[in-house]
């Protein structure tokens, strides 16, 4: 588990450094069987420590002595939607939600990177953060594809690790940003 902890406290660390995220915004965790390590509500990306990380059970039961994150529900509904997946990351990059603000159906695919490792990156309507329609909506969203813009809200990536899910959320920023600055020539 501590090793765990370690990637979670790097990769955001990271994301805040790289402007993936600001303040207290966005969340990432990783599901080891029926336990999901999570970002406690509250705490910092770039100065989190072990202590602000919340452990909770798949049925929502909270182990820790921090609480979870208020996106906990989202993070446990792609779980149960998606066994495979064993990290979930929330971010709030600003050019994925410029997009999201503007685009209905989903993000056009520019790059040949982002076909090949992220295929389609739907935007799923606006729902109040923290709550269950939400929750429901992106694990709906993410049913066949590893990323989703959330309408003014941010972005949603899975994948079998940390790492991974981390590196799609950075391409779905990159392709947000792409498509932004050349969104006339679409």
């Amino acid at each position: 588990m501590r090793c765990l902890k370690l990637q979670l406290i790097k990769y955001s660390r990271k994301a805040h450094e790289r402007g993936l995220t600001a303040a207290f915004g966005g969340n990432l965790s990783v599901r080891v069987g029926n336990l999901v390590l999570i970002k406690s509500t509250g705490s910092v990306m770039d100065d989190m420590t072990a202590g602000q990380i919340a452990s909770v059970t798949l049925d929502g039961n909270v182990l820790s002595p921090v609480r979870p994150s208020s996106e906990y529900r989202l993070h446990l509904e792609v779980y149960r939607k998606r066994p495979e997946v064993r990290a979930v990351v929330h971010l709030h990059p600003p050019y994925a939600i410029a997009a999201s603000s503007i685009l209905k159906g989903e993000l056009p695919i520019i790059t040949p990177e982002a076909e090949i490792y992220l295929r389609r990156i739907p935007v799923i309507p606006f729902k109040p953060a923290g709550s269950v329609e939400l929750a429901k909506s992106v694990a709906e969203g993410l049913g066949e594809v590893d990323a989703v813009l959330m309408e003014r809200h941010g972005i949603v990536t899975v994948g079998r690790t940390l790492r991974e899910a981390f590196y799609k959320a950075e391409l779905v920023e990159e392709s947000s940003k792409l498509w932004y600055l050349t969104r006339n020539s679409f």
